[in-house]
C-alpha cells in the first residue's frame, strides 16, 4: 500500500514542509546539491537511488522551487539550489550533526569548516574560532575521520568529495 504524499487535515508548517522534503531520498538529494552535485547521473551514482524515484524527487523539488533546472554544459540541464533551497541549510546541518553525534561510527564522514580561518563550524552554525555566524557560501566540506579510504562507494562524487570543496560550488571529478 502506498502512503499518501500529503498530510491532509494537518494545518501545520512542519507537515507542509514534510510534504516537500520528508520523503525518503529527498534530503539526501538536497544535501548533495549543497555539496555541488548538479547532474542527474551524479545524483543517481552517489546516492544509489532508483532512477524513477530520483526523477520523482527532483520533479517535486523543482515544482516546490527548492531546486531549479538551469542550462548546463552542452545541451544538458543541471540542477541547482534556489534561494528557498539554500534556506534549508540549517536543517541539513542540524540533521547531519545529529547523525554524526548518534550514529557515526569512527566519527563524521565529512566535516564543515569556515573558509575564512579553516576552523570547524559549531552545531549552531558559528565558527569555533572567530565566533561569527557562517553563511553557507563560506563553508568548506572536507573529509572527516569517518570517511575511510576506498570502499564500495567510490563513485565520482565520493571521489571528488575526498578533497575539500566549497559548498554550493559545482562539483568536478
Amino acid at each position: 500500500m502506498t502512503l499518501p504524499r500529503d498530510y491532509t487535515g494537518q494545518s501545520c508548517s512542519l507537515a507542509r514542509s514534510l510534504e516537500i522534503v520528508g520523503e525518503r531520498w529527498t534530503l539526501l538529494i538536497v544535501r548533495d546539491a549543497f555539496y555541488g552535485v548538479r547532474r542527474f547521473g551524479d545524483f543517481a551514482a552517489h546516492l544509489g537511488v532508483p532512477r524513477a524515484v530520483l526523477t520523482d524527487r527532483l520533479t517535486t523539488l523543482v515544482e516546490a522551487d527548492v531546486l531549479a533546472r538551469v542550462p548546463g554544459p552542452g545541451r544538458r540541464e543541471v540542477y541547482e539550489l534556489t534561494p528557498k533551497g539554500v534556506s534549508l541549510w540549517p536543517v541539513v546541518r542540524a540533521l547531519t550533526g545529529w547523525g554524526d553525534e548518534h550514529y557515526a561510527r569512527g566519527g563524521p564522514r565529512r566535516v564543515f569548516r569556515h573558509t575564512a580561518d579553516d576552523a570547524p563550524i559549531a552545531a549552531d552554525g558559528r565558527c569555533t574560532r572567530c565566533d561569527a555566524p557562517v553563511d553557507v557560501r563560506d563553508i568548506l566540506v572536507a573529509p572527516g575521520p569517518g570517511l575511510g579510504p576506498g570502499g564500495e562507494d567510490d563513485d565520482p562524487v565520493t571521489v571528488a568529495l575526498s578533497r575539500p570543496h566549497r559548498l554550493l560550488h559545482p562539483l568536478r571529478g
